[in-house]
């Protein structure tokens, strides 16, 4: 009689096999409706209408964030369905999600590229159309290219320590990481309360504020994730050999400096030089 079906059972933790079957769960449908409320009340405030949709759909999405992720970390940490199987297919499911996201900006990008390689005689025939002062790349931009940077180093710093079994310095650079994160939001509120130009001002503001609040609305998520990720390490979660809740928050974090990169070199800096038709 062999003992080899009890050790593979061990290892999935008392379940039958190693892929987990996840409970029907409400939260996909109730979060994709608060989150279109939250898109749908931000467009109607940005073109004059009232912010009571845009509150509620924040309020809902933040609502959501917490019932779901409290329910997938007692699925990891304490019902033991994340194992290295279904880790496997996690690892798969955030390199596309991360994928996703490029297609995301790289729309952005090719309407911004659209515009300023092309400017029409009603923008002057220039790139920034006339009458559209843009921001100095090398004041607010480019601190906060500093400060995102920095964050990078932070996080990989965390993700080491944890590696090393020092939980101590996980959750030194995890504080330090969200600080910074918390510090390029402000600054970023702070240059488009700044800023001389509107939303709906033309194809300027509109590409502007498209790319730059994306990518701020993704620096306010990694936060939050990395904030989550703070409190479980407080808590005792990871472990260097079960930490992949982490290592999904430090991938999405490098995405989101990555593509502050990009806006920084293409919008704030080469976008603010004047691009003159045909050229």
């Amino acid at each position: 009689m062999t003992t080899e079906p009890v050790a593979e059972h061990a290892d999935y933790h008392g379940h039958k096999h190693p892929y987990h079957l996840v409970d029907p769960s409400p939260w996909p449908l109730l979060g994709s409706l608060a989150a279109g409320a939250l898109t749908g009340g931000t467009v109607w405030w940005m073109h004059g209408g009232q912010t009571w949709v845009m509150i509620i759909g924040l309020l809902g999405v933040l609502a959501i964030m917490f019932v779901w992720w409290r329910d997938v970390i007692n699925e990891a940490e304490f019902g033991g369905y994340h194992n290295p199987v279904v880790q496997i297919g996690m690892r798969f499911g955030m390199a596309l999600f991360i994928a996703s996201e490029v297609m995301f900006f790289s729309a952005f990008f090719w309407a911004y590229f659209s515009a300023a390689l092309f400017p029409t005689e009603a923008m002057g025939g220039v790139w920034p159309p006339k009458g559209i002062h843009p921001f100095d790349p090398f004041e607010v931009p480019f601190l906060n290219t500093l400060i995102l940077l920095a964050s990078g180093t932070t996080v990989t710093w965390a993700h080491h320590a944890l590696l090393e079994g020092n939980r101590k310095g996980l959750i030194q650079g995890l504080t330090v990481t969200v600080i910074l994160g918390l510090c390029f939001t402000s600054l970023q509120a702070w240059e488009y309360s700044h800023a001389l130009f509107g939303f709906t001002q033309g194809m300027y503001p509109s590409t502007f504020y498209m790319a730059t609040g994306f990518h701020g609305a993704h620096v306010i998520i990694g936060t939050t994730f990395l904030f989550v990720c703070l409190i479980r390490a407080i808590k005792g979660h990871f472990t260097p050999t079960h930490h992949f809740g982490f290592e999904a928050a430090a991938w999405y974090w490098h995405f989101v400096d990555v593509v502050w990169l990009f806006l920084f070199i293409c919008i704030y800096w080469w976008g603010s030089a004047g691009v003159p038709v045909g050229e």
